[in-house]
This record gives structure tokens, sequence and C-alpha cells, in this order.
């Protein structure tokens, strides 16, 4: 009889120092079209060559993500961004306040930009944004090229704001992660769309809409297509634990695991005792993760109420879309 044919052993994930030999071995695995996971100052994001259509796939293999859903692309400065996309008056204002920073820019894709089509997701426009954590660029530097990045996570579940979170959901599927210790501002970039003739939020996030309208007047909160989404995060059901989840909880119901905001005595965890939304969403997913593995299979994690200003809009857009039906 034939010998069994046996799978070949997937190389474990390397876990890299933040340092110049953890940044030039992240860059040269990317240059191999490998997948390196690193930090930035809203989550850790998980990198591809966006060049490389290769590449880009195995992004969305390693998620089981959608490949109708957008990616990022991340680089180094503007300069870099405006070889890829077209800016107008307003994209060049807005970088020139946020970037670096957590903002992404929805802009018409250039022609000539090179980009995989899967970043894009066949549209016309690309997703861009100038992280600012130190380490990223650092990376970005010595990779010499754009970066297509989502979320470090599979897919739809839980954003990963430490090393140890990545590695919890990708680790063996990925070459590296670059651990650059805990993200400063917890939840994802915003993204604002600037193709038409309105400036559109598209994704609230790390850059509160009121500084927005502050620079550029008025901005469109559209009705988000789940089905198509024009930019990353806007699927209906997405940040998800495995728990169900109960919003605008001012207590917790038996068999629950709450998680508390200001004053909430006998939380099992506090986003943010003081009431801060700057502390709450840096703590977000690390706090959903711990009421998770805490509720265990088949738990429910309760959420107290989240003010709908500032940051709170993208604390509640990303707890919203962790308590809705699952697909």
């Amino acid at each position: 009889m034939p010998e069994p044919v046996s799978e070949p052993e997937t190389p474990p994930t390397e876990t890299l120092a933040a340092d110049a030999a953890g940044v030039a071995r992240a860059a040269a695995l990317l240059a191999e079209g490998k997948l390196v996971a690193f930090p930035t100052e809203t989550v850790y994001g998980l990198g591809g060559d966006a060049r490389d259509g290769r590449a880009v796939a195995e992004i969305f293999a390693a998620k089981a993500r959608p490949s109708f859903n957008p990616l990022i692309v991340h680089v180094p400065d503007l300069e870099t961004a405006r070889r890829y996309a077209r800016f107008d008056a307003r994209a060049e204002a807005v970088a020139a306040a946020f970037w670096p920073g957590p903002l992404t820019l929805v802009l018409p894709l250039l022609p000539e930009a090179g980009i995989s089509p899967l970043v894009s997701a066949g549209l016309g426009s690309v997703a861009i944004r100038v992280p600012a954590h130190p380490l990223a660029r650092a990376l970005l530097a010595a990779f010499g090229g754009p970066v297509a990045a989502p979320s470090a996570n599979p897919s739809g579940r839980i954003s990963p704001t430490r090393a140890a979170h990545v590695l919890a959901g990708l680790s063996g599927r990925i070459a590296a992660v670059l651990d650059g210790g805990a993200s400063a501002v917890g939840v994802e970039s915003t993204i604002l769309g600037l193709t038409g003739d309105r400036p559109v939020l598209l994704r609230p996030g790390g850059v509160p809409l009121e500084d927005l309208e502050a620079l550029i007047g008025p901005v469109a909160l559209p009705e988000a297509d789940p089905e198509r989404p024009l930019a990353p995060g806007q699927l209906a059901s997405h940040y998800a634990p495995g728990a169900a989840v109960r919003l605008e909880a001012v207590a917790s119901e038996p068999g629950e695991v709450w998680i508390g905001f200001g004053p909430a005595a006998g939380a099992a965890f506090n986003l943010s005792p003081a009431g801060d939304l700057v502390e709450a969403a840096a703590n977000l997913f690390h706090h959903l993760r711990l009421a998770d593995e805490a509720a265990g299979p088949g738990g429910r994690i309760a959420v107290a109420p989240v003010p709908e200003r500032g940051l709170g809009r993208a604390i509640n857009d990303r707890l919203r879309r962790a308590a809705a039906p699952r697909p």
C-alpha cells in the first residue's frame, strides 16, 4: 500500500522584539510575501505587501475574511500616500491635521498605484493611513512599500490590542508578530470617505467626528450596506466575542459577566471607573476578551451604557456590532 502523504508542518509564528533586529526581520518577511502582525496606536494590524496579490490573498485566508471587505493601506508619510491616491484640498487639509494618527482616508485610487485589486475589493478607491506608532513607522520605512493591514484577528472577532491577542487567534497562520506592547488608542481608526462632493464618516474611530467637522464642516453619516462595504468595519456583525452581548446594562442579570463604565459596583470589569472615554477606548477590546473568557462557552456578557459623544461614538459602534446577530 502507498504511504500516506503527510501535510507539511506549518512553521511556528515568530514573536519579534521591538528593536532594530525585530523590525529588520519583520521587513524581510514582508518582502518575501509573508504576513507580519505589527502594532499601531489603534490595534495590531496584519500586514502584507499591498502590491502582491498572493500576499493579500493570504491575509484574507488567515483571517477567513470576506473578500468583498476592503483593506487599509499603511504608508509611512503623506508624500508616500500621494503615490497611491488622489488628494484634493480637503484630503490635504485633513491629512496635515491628523496624520500620523488614527485616521484613514478613502480616496480615489490612482491608475498607476500598482495596488492589488484585492485590497480595494474591486472599488475605484483606496483606504489609506499614516499610523503614529513608532514601531509601525519604523517597519513601513524599513519595508519601503505599501502594507495592507486589517486588524490581526480572525474576521469578525475581537480586535487585538496586544501581541498575545494576535497569537491567540492567528498563531501558526502568520509568519510573525512584532511585539510593541499594548495599543494606546484601543479602537480602530476613523474612516473618512472623500471620494464624493460631501465628506462621509464611513467608520467612527480614534479621531472624533467633532474634530473632523471643526476642520472641514458637516460630515455625512450614511447607512452602510453590510453586503457591500465601502470600508473596513462595516459588516453588521463584527468585533464579536464568543459570548452573547447585551448592551445598555445598568446591572448584570444572573449568569452574565458585566462590563461597567463609570461607577459600577459589582462589575467584573470596568472600561473606565472614572468615566474617561479615552481610557475606555483603550480598554475595550481587552476587557471584552477577559469577559469572554470569564463567561465561558455559551456565556453572556452585559455592558454598561457609554455616552454617544467623542470616542464614545466609536466605542458604541464596536459594541453594537459585537452584539449584532451572528451570521
